[in-house]
């Protein structure tokens, strides 16, 4: 085991060695030297095993997506009872956020001011649902009723995913057709026009100011993934907008960087506590392409879609990273170990959770173990990187649908207690103020346990949940504990269990702001 630890801290060192190997600016070479020298005081934190079986923090998402047209042309109450019903099987799985697609063509599962209705939720692009509802705004609701965070997925570029798609008459395309460009049998915004950033970062406008979204969620489109002997074709806006670049590649990727740094900058400028996520295809580079790069041999984000996604976690464009690690332990060309600690190693000081796939979890075998599935390991993985706070599965309907029995794993072990969303230090590390005035108080419901919500001069400084925890009265309060935990609600009271009147116990209670910072604990005992 110690072994094991050393050669991944040099391995780790390796890499940092080769990064100081490739910069040019002093400055910033003399700040590696230094994590340099800490890295050899202290080890490699991503490689240090985080011990906890039960993390009271970790982030539990899971995707719903629209593209594979599971709500399209479903009648109103029918969905929204579908909905509904995978909130509460997600919910009782542990998950605790929701990332929910709202864009998947330049079009809208939400009453946009801009775009046209999805054909992905009516069966024809701009058509109003009848009765007419707002699926994002309803699944906000509902996920704030689960103590959920809603989190708005949207496509970049993408507008067809198919050419023989019909666009609807008023879509931004027939005003603009020369803002887009047809590659395979898809189409797409350019992504060097600024017209077109223009336009994404309006459609995102749109949506933080008027949705009370936790986060603006991107995954792994980009520039489109490559189409065999078709080259991208965008050779006159490179003649255009190329000027200061010899490398087309380097140009492409300088275009997604300033989306990317466009829409950060657009968001906090709104709501400086929606966050902004990216999740990226699985692999960054190969080290045949790079030697900082993974030992994989697959399609790369630096490469093939113009997605350098470390340089947007290191100059802080991104508040958190989900790389789609979908394969299975022991794949030949993308070994899910290899990958979870190649990003561990690489989190560049951001927030890192690994995007799961149910299906290859639970089709293959732990290789060591060939009478059980892969969740075990993968699990065990996750938790063993204190870099990596928690994971998302991919697709929240396999969760619900418990394949291969995933959910009644993740419900019996693995989510078997509730968890607080990790906190993002780095947008906000001022926790509320405590709650007051907690009190016990007899109804015709029972005993509820009443408290008011702390002062707050800001939204940033609003308690906007609480968590309640019980313990017994002689037992030592521990609120890293999470098995205490008895309900995180919105609520500012909590029905209390009546039991015989004699039980001795204490509660305590907590308040949550918006980026889950937590206040100082208030507690009461009671005799229940």
């Amino acid at each position: 085991m110690v072994v094991g630890k050393v050669s991944e801290f040099i391995e780790s060192l390796y890499y940092l060695c080769v990064t100081l190997l490739r910069f040019k600016n002093i400055m910033k070479l003399k700040n590696y030297l230094l994590l340099l020298a800490l890295l050899l005081v202290v080890g490699v934190r991503a490689q240090v095993p985080s011990g906890n079986k039960y993390p009271k923090r970790e982030f539990r998402g899971a995707w719903i997506q629209a593209v594979n047209g599971q709500f399209r042309g479903i009648p109103t109450e029918r969905l929204k009872q579908i909905l509904i019903s995978q909130l509460n099987s997600l919910q009782e799985a542990g998950i605790n956020a929701i990332i929910f697609q709202v864009r998947p063509e330049a079009d809208a599962l939400y009453a946009s001011q801009h775009e046209p209705w999805s054909r992905f939720l009516t069966g024809t692009q701009g058509q109003m649902p009848s009765p007419m509802w707002d699926p994002m705004q309803f699944m906000i609701e509902e996920c704030q009723k689960r103590n959920m965070e809603f989190h708005a997925w949207i496509n970049p570029y993408r507008v067809k995913t198919s050419l023989k798609n019909k666009l609807a008459p008023e879509h931004i395309y027939h005003q603009h057709p020369e803002w887009f460009v047809t590659y395979g049998d898809q189409l797409y915004f350019d992504p060097a026009l600024p017209e077109s950033r223009e336009h994404i970062c309006k459609i995102v406008t749109d949506i933080v100011s008027r949705y009370d979204v936790d986060a603006i969620h991107m995954d792994d489109y980009f520039y489109p993934y490559p189409v065999n002997g078709l080259d991208f074709p965008d050779d006159a806006s490179f003649a255009r907008y190329g000027g200061g670049f010899t490398n087309k590649a380097d140009w492409r990727r300088s275009n997604v960087n300033v989306l990317i740094k466009k829409l950060h900058e657009t968001i906090r400028g709104i709501k400086p506590w929606v966050k902004f996520g990216i999740s990226p295809f699985g692999i960054y580079r190969n080290q045949k392409s790079d030697p900082l790069g993974s030992n994989t041999n697959g399609l790369q984000n630096y490469d093939d879609l113009y997605a350098d996604v470390l340089l947007w976690a290191r100059e802080g464009w991104i508040d958190y990273n989900i790389p789609q690690i979908y394969w299975e332990i022991g794949h030949k060309a993308a070994d899910y170990e290899t990958l979870v600690k190649w990003w561990a190693t690489h989190s560049e000081n951001r927030p890192l959770f690994i995007g799961q796939s149910v299906p290859k979890t639970v089709q293959f075998a732990d290789p060591q173990n060939p009478s059980i599935n892969q969740l075990p390991r993968k699990m065990a993985l996750q938790r063993a990187y204190q870099t990596i706070g928690g994971s998302c599965q991919w697709y929240a309907a396999a969760v619900v649908e418990n394949q291969g029995r995933y959910r009644d794993a993740l419900i019996s072990e693995y989510h078997k207690y509730p968890a607080l969303i990790p906190v993002f230090d780095f947008m906000d590390d001022k926790a509320p103020g405590k709650v007051r005035k907690m009190k016990k108080v007899w109804t015709e419901d029972g005993y509820i346990l009443f408290w008011t919500a702390p002062k707050a001069d800001t939204e940033m400084d609003k308690a906007v949940q609480y968590v309640v925890y019980r313990f017994d009265s002689k037992e030592k309060v521990n609120l890293d504990d999470p098995s205490h935990i008895v309900a995180i609600t919105r609520n500012p009271f909590y029905r209390l269990p009546y039991e015989t009147g004699k039980t001795k116990c204490r509660y305590v209670v907590t308040a949550l702001d918006r980026l889950h910072n937590e206040s100082k604990s208030v507690s009461k005992k009671l005799k229940l």
